[in-house]
């Protein structure tokens, strides 16, 4: 696809978010089932919910514009993804393997924010008012996992990793 306009540019970051989100849907019941603490377990229980959730908003979005998503695959995420699966594939303690998930997990929230910051820009300058909202919803829902995932590490995931050492 030729990027004459910044909408162009703005369909091909949505068809990336699209294709990001529907591998973290694949991944993450892999990484769940990896967990050892209750609590984190639970908030990435949470967040599947929450990330296919983001799959329907983006494809409501697209039927805004009348358009779908490109079949492209998100390499980024890939990368993330792949990195996060080989981090938590190591020889841990429950404990430290918890710590690397929630690691890896951020990786992959920064990375999400990152990119629906950019697309609710574009959609706020292209005067797409109801596709930044819902861009806007999805970001503050990524913000706040991310926020889960520091208070779940702070207050209990690396004080025990800490103690196997």
């Amino acid at each position: 696809m030729k990027m004459e306009s910044l909408h162009d540019l703005y369909l091909a970051e949505l068809s990336d978010l699209y294709s990001a989100e529907k591998q973290i849907v694949k991944a993450l019941p892999k990484v769940i089932k990896k967990t050892s603490s209750p609590e984190l377990r639970q908030a990435l229980e949470d967040h599947l919910a929450e990330t296919n959730g983001h799959v329907t908003r983006l494809e409501e979005i697209f039927e805004m514009h009348a358009e779908s998503p490109k079949r492209t695959k998100c390499k980024g995420m890939e990368g993330v993804l792949a990195e996060g699966d080989e981090m938590v594939g190591q020889d841990a303690t429950p404990a430290v393997r918890d710590a690397a998930i929630i690691s890896a997990c951020q990786r992959v929230e920064h990375y999400e924010m990152a990119a629906y910051g950019a697309v609710r820009t574009y959609a706020e300058e292209l005067g797409h008012g109801r596709a930044a909202a819902v861009l806007q919803e999805t970001l503050d829902e990524e913000n706040a996992a991310n926020s889960k995932l520091t208070g779940i590490a702070t207050s209990r995931v690396n004080i025990e990793a800490t103690r196997t050492a």
